[in-house]
């Protein structure tokens, strides 16, 4: 079994980490490391606080626990260490504000997102009582227009032609 050193394990993580993007699978091939070995690295690397993506090379397809990792590490940040930060990872300012914002919100609407829920459960509830009255109505005008169709047809005299 190999043992890599510490400085190996970092450089070929930093391939797996914004804005390289690399998928295990490559780095492994480039690299002669069994896809195994990195799989472990980058999960031991995670937990570290490393943001180490799995999905997808652009940010959207990030997972939100990455997304709020970022969200994390840059939340102390100055503006200049947080725009660097986004060109080192690769990442748009503007995606990573949108991040912020989401886990600001994420609590804050609990109880509006109840209130319309409540709404629109009434809502659907009024809309069934209505198409179940219409099926009622329509229900009766169909047996009506069956008894008035099973009489002509017992009655000769009011289905005769002249």
């Amino acid at each position: 079994m190999k043992h890599y050193s510490a400085e190996r394990k970092e450089a070929v993580l930093r391939k797996l980490a914004p804005p390289m993007n690399l998928t295990v699978p490559e780095v492994a091939e480039a690299e002669g490391i069994s896809a195994a070995t990195l799989y472990n690295w980058r999960k031991q690397a995670r937990e570290r606080g490393q943001v180490l993506p799995s999905r997808g090379s652009t940010p959207e397809g990030w997972s939100s626990e990455e997304k709020f990792r970022v969200v994390l590490e840059t939340a102390p940040m100055t503006e200049a260490e947080f725009s660097a930060y986004c060109r080192e990872k690769g990442l748009y300012p503007e995606q990573v504000e949108a991040w912020r914002e989401s886990c600001m919100n994420a609590n804050a609407n609990s109880a509006e997102l109840d209130k319309r829920s409540r709404q629109e459960r009434k809502a659907e509830l009024k809309r069934v009582k209505k198409l179940e009255r219409e099926l009622r109505r329509k229900d009766k005008a169909l047996a009506e227009t069956a008894a008035l169709l099973s009489r002509r047809s017992t009655n000769p005299i009011c289905c005769a032609r002249s």
